[in-house]
């Protein structure tokens, strides 16, 4: 029998270390790689003018990099190149309602990636990167529509970010007071499961007749959104 392939670890610094919470932390890079794949709304915490400022922003991964626009934030990056910047992802999967509101939670997916981020300059890196970032959250939809033109590129703000500083944390399962004096109160407790779709498409008035969704959009229809 071969042997399993080793889980790929991510490396603790200051700033990824858990500190709270510990047991919801999680150093799996796969992990990571599954948080962020299931999204494509990212927040952006950035300094500028020496003002903090959270931008939501939309991402996508191309092996240890993660691009995402940010006119803001290269603007930042212009001012002070070493910069460093927080970009967060979020999933809810739940409420958990226990039997005080006390040890009230949600079920969650988080991910933090930490690090001074690069205005992507290079038109062949560019163009990659859009493709990536519109592949991440539109499937197929790189190839269908119009592809940018130079002077689109050039009015574009992309980033690009090294996923080697990054933490995770996950919360999963029922409320943690089962065991505790609270269980004797004939109260109700347990999850509230949250969970996204996709809904039916919603064509645009201006479309002209017999102009079809492309496959790549009507199989999304009813899919899972995370």
């Amino acid at each position: 029998m071969g042997s399993a392939t080793p889980r790929r670890r991510l490396p603790v610094t200051e700033r990824t270390r858990h500190r709270r919470l510990r047991e919801q932390g999680s150093l799996d890079r796969d992990q990571l790689d599954e948080i962020l794949a299931a999204g494509f709304v990212c927040h952006l915490g950035v300094v500028v003018e020496g003002a903090p400022m959270v931008i939501p922003t939309v991402y996508g991964c191309d092996g240890n990099t993660l691009y995402f626009h940010g006119s803001v934030a290269s603007r930042s990056l212009r001012a002070s190149p070493d910069a460093t910047v927080c970009v967060t992802v979020t999933h809810v999967d739940g409420l958990v309602l226990a039997r005080s509101v006390f040890e009230h939670g949600v079920n969650y997916r988080s991910a933090m990636v930490h690090g001074t981020p690069r205005l992507v300059t290079d038109p062949d890196e560019k163009l990659a990167g859009l493709r990536c970032l519109t592949g991440h959250a539109t499937p197929g939809q790189w190839d269908y529509a119009r592809r940018p033109s130079r002077k689109e590129l050039a009015a574009t703000a992309l980033l690009a970010l090294s996923l080697g500083e990054a933490s995770v944390k996950i919360r999963t399962g029922a409320p943690d007071d089962g065991g505790g004096e609270d269980a004797r109160l004939g109260l109700w407790a347990g999850v509230l499961p949250l969970r996204a779709t996709w809904g039916a498409l919603e064509p645009d008035p201006a479309l002209s007749e017999g102009i079809e969704a492309p496959a790549h959009l009507a199989k999304r229809v009813g899919a899972p959104a995370n």
